[in-house]
C-alpha cells in the first residue's frame, strides 16, 4: 500500500503529505504524467478523484469514469470500515507486472 492509499483508505498520512511522496517518487508511466502535473500544480486542492485516477493509472488501468466512481464508492465505504470494500479497493490496484 502506498501513501495515496493510505491516505484514501485511513486519512493517514494526510494528503498534503501523500501528495509530497507522490511527486518525490514519480512513476515513468506515461499515463500518470497528467496526473503528477496536476499534483505539481495545484498541491492538495486537487479532488480526490484526482488522486484515485492517478492510483488507477500507476495500476496499469485506463482511469475512466466507471473506474473512478467505483473506487469513489469503495474508498467511501472503507473509510466506514467495510472490510470488503477496502479489500475490492486494493485488489483492483493490483498489477499483472
Amino acid at each position: 500500500m502506498n501513501a495515496l492509499d493510505g491516505y484514501l483508505l485511513d486519512g493517514s498520512p494526510s494528503k498534503d503529505e501523500a501528495i509530497a511522496v507522490s511527486l518525490r517518487e514519480k512513476d515513468a508511466s506515461e499515463r500518470a504524467q497528467p496526473f503528477y502535473r496536476a499534483l505539481d500544480l495545484l498541491g492538495a486542492r486537487v479532488p480526490d478523484e484526482t488522486l484515485m485516477a492517478l492510483r488507477i493509472a500507476l495500476a496499469g488501468r485506463t482511469p475512466d469514469d466507471d473506474a473512478i466512481r467505483t473506487m469513489r464508492a469503495q474508498v467511501a465505504a472503507a473509510r466506514k470500515g467495510d472490510r470488503d470494500a477496502r479489500a475490492a479497493y486494493l485488489a483492483s490496484l493490483e498489477t499483472s507486472g
